[in-house]
């Protein structure tokens, strides 16, 4: 069709009109190859996940629930992911918001041109290796428990590069003119910072947080060094394995029975529900909190 479509412009409409439409037709082209497996993907996850969502998916945990039986739910697993991607980003977003800040605002150097460095390497680390370090480093060498906070620390690791990317390029978006007129009118840098700078890109950092948290809420490989899983609830994140959506999701495939696999394909729902909540909530927060212009 691209070839046929170039050809009759080109007799009919002429060479720029041909390239035109030729390198229009291909961006259409490449936005429906990206989106079509996107929806088939959403379309399989909502249908076949819609057949086991019901209350008791969400209130029952899969405590002395067969592989082969029915019934059972996610609340252990949900509490898990909850309080585990809570943790991370608590302990994530302030240290790399606050590297954002330096390397735009301060960092001149060797020392920002380093942490520039690591940070673009630690965005390629694959999340196994950020669970192996916590589990030699500090489980194996210093004897941390395996629990929901060693997981916690495993997906700081995997979410501090992004949030501090996507920080960093808000923050360069910002106008330099705010910054000057707030200079001359006597205003501190650090005032100036946290006053006009970060509530103007604080839509952007929002936008850059989620994306962390979306990478992160469905990670397994970490989890499965750090904490594992566990059939029950456990709301200590500190003692003791606890269970998480992806280790739910991997544990009920790995089981291979019809039962199991359903659950697992209503996880999967579950998981993509509560990533979309969190996006939606924050883009409100974003909304209230942002300047408000005349």
């Amino acid at each position: 069709f691209l070839v046929g479509q170039a050809v009759w412009s080109f007799r009919i409409e002429g060479r720029r009109h041909a390239t035109d439409r030729f390198a229009t037709t291909l961006i259409y082209s490449a936005f429906v190859v990206a989106i079509v497996p996107l929806v088939a993907i959403l379309f399989s996850v909502i249908q076949k996940g819609l057949e086991v969502l019901r209350p008791e998916f969400f209130t029952e945990t899969m405590r002395n629930v067969s592989s082969r039986g029915t019934g059972g739910g996610i609340l252990h697993a949900l509490i898990g992911t909850i309080e585990q991607v809570l943790m991370a980003t608590i302990i994530a977003v302030p240290i790399g918001v606050m590297v954002a800040i330096y390397l735009v605002e301060y960092g001149k150097g060797k020392l920002a041109t380093t942490i520039s460095f690591f940070v673009d390497v630690m965005t390629g680390v694959p999340s196994i290796v950020a669970g192996l370090f916590v589990f030699t480093g500090l489980i194996l060498t210093f004897g941390l428990e395996r629990s929901g906070f060693a997981a916690s620390l495993a997906l700081v690791i995997l979410m501090l590069p992004v949030v501090v990317r996507t920080t960093e390029e808000m923050l360069k978006l910002v106008p330099k003119d705010l910054r000057e007129a707030s200079y001359a009118l006597g205003v501190p840098k650090w005032r100036t910072i946290t006053s006009i700078v970060l509530p103007t890109a604080l839509s952007g950092i929002i936008t850059g947080v989620m994306l962390a948290v979306a990478r992160v809420a469905g990670e397994t490989a970490p989890l499965l060094l750090t904490t594992f899983l566990t059939q029950s609830l456990n709301w200590d994140l500190f003692s003791g394995p606890q269970a998480a959506l992806p280790t739910f999701i991997w544990d009920q495939i790995s089981s291979g029975t019809d039962p199991s696999v359903n659950r697992a394909w209503g996880g999967a729902l579950v998981l993509i529900l509560f990533v979309a909540l969190l996006y939606v909530g924050a883009r409100i927060v974003a909304k209230i909190f942002a300047p408000k212009t005349r």
